[in-house]
């Protein structure tokens, strides 16, 4: 029995991850910042599945958040199979409307702690000659729109960038770029989501399973639905400066109110 260490798994994609890994008879290492929730996931999935879930709050905007999830992957005696990093979070407003705190915190989150943690997984993995990282980026990743989109570019460039120095180590890496999906991300930055298109919206254990199926497959970016796909591939034919202007405007009209 392998064991899967998810990041943000309380909610949204991170719970997905959570309850198809479980349900395939992973063990799971639990990580996000509330622990009655934790405990309360934990608790759950065990009861469902029969697997253990092991509990460890941590706040990656934090170095001893990331110091504890590293020392976790890191442990030898009781290895990390499979690293799902997930945590992340979005600013509500445009460039310099953010604060220089938050949008220091959002790096930190999203490319230091990333970074961080998959390469404490990813050394440990390599000495066993097996093991996986997905780190979730989105889509925001192929579009110039904002510090989000920016630190989910870094993400995508980063985790292909190592997949490739890691070729034949037994080690897969995965960049994971989801769209829009119903989570607690929207609510949590204050954006509303009335106005997003109900066409555009992902369902998460189908995300989860398709990109499941691609890590499996050796693939290192996964863009988990037709739809998505076809969005990326048409971002290739628009110029950068035409893709900024209609980016700006969308993210005005599906982004926060």
């Amino acid at each position: 029995m392998t064991t899967a260490l998810i990041t943000g798994s309380t909610a949204g994609i991170g719970a997905a991850f959570a309850r198809r890994l479980a349900a395939d008879g992973h063990n799971l290492v639990l990580v996000a910042r509330d622990t009655k929730r934790l405990r309360e996931q934990a608790t759950e999935l065990h009861d469902r599945h029969g697997i253990e879930a092991e509990v460890l709050t941590a706040d990656l905007a934090e170095d001893k958040g990331i110091e504890a999830v590293a020392g976790r992957l890191g442990d030898r005696k009781d290895p990390v199979d499979l690293l799902i990093n997930n945590a992340g979070f979005g600013n509500k407003g445009r460039y310099l409307d953010v604060s220089m705190t938050d949008e220091l915190r959002m790096l930190k989150v999203h490319c230091e702690a990333v970074l961080r943690l998959t390469s404490a997984a990813a050394e440990a993995m390599r000495e066993r000659g097996r093991g996986g990282v997905v780190n979730v980026a989105s889509v925001a990743a192929f579009v110039p729109r904002g510090t989000y989109g920016a630190s989910k570019a870094w993400v995508v460039q980063f985790t292909q960038g190592a997949a490739r120095d890691l070729v034949g180590s037994g080690v897969r890496l995965m960049a994971l770029c989801p769209g829009f999906v119903r989570t607690e991300f929207h609510d949590r930055a204050g954006m509303g989501t009335d106005n997003i298109p109900g066409w555009m919206w992902l369902d998460a254990d189908k995300l989860v399973a398709a990109a499941l199926h691609d890590l499996a497959r050796g693939k290192t970016l996964s863009i988990p639905d037709p739809r998505y796909k076809a969005l990326m591939g048409a971002t290739k034919l628009v110029p950068r400066g035409m893709l900024g202007a209609v980016s700006s405007r969308t993210g005005r009209k599906y982004g926060p109110k």
